[in-house]
């Protein structure tokens, strides 16, 4: 099953609401490759607008699995895409409850530990 098949938390795409699962290089490609398609650019277009060479899209586009995350990173903003990190289908626990991390309390702790 490909990541397109597989929905889960909404992200804005045109007018429409889809998701996928990203879960290989080849899903991360194919979701650019198709972006870029919707959007009318070429990959010489995309690539000037994420500041990346065109090669780079060529290989990011065919699953270049050694891809530099804030090059990524910036191509999925140039098609102003978002990426979300959310827990999967097996949950995290403490305990036998299913805990989720607050993040800013976690910088806050770190902050007053230091002082």
């Amino acid at each position: 099953m490909s990541s397109f098949d597989d929905i889960g938390t909404l992200l804005p795409f045109d007018d429409i609401q889809i998701a996928m699962n990203v879960r290989t290089p080849l899903d991360l490609g194919l979701a650019i490759r198709d972006r870029r398609r919707k959007l009318g650019l070429s990959q010489a277009e995309l690539a000037r607008k994420a500041g990346v060479g065109r090669q780079w899209i060529v290989a990011i586009e065919r699953s270049k699995s050694r891809a530099e995350l804030g090059l990524v990173l910036r191509t999925l903003s140039a098609l102003d895409l978002r990426l979300a990190i959310q827990p999967g289908d097996r949950q995290l626990r403490s305990s036998d409850e299913t805990s989720l991390v607050d993040i800013d309390a976690v910088i806050d702790d770190a902050r007053e530990d230091r002082r």
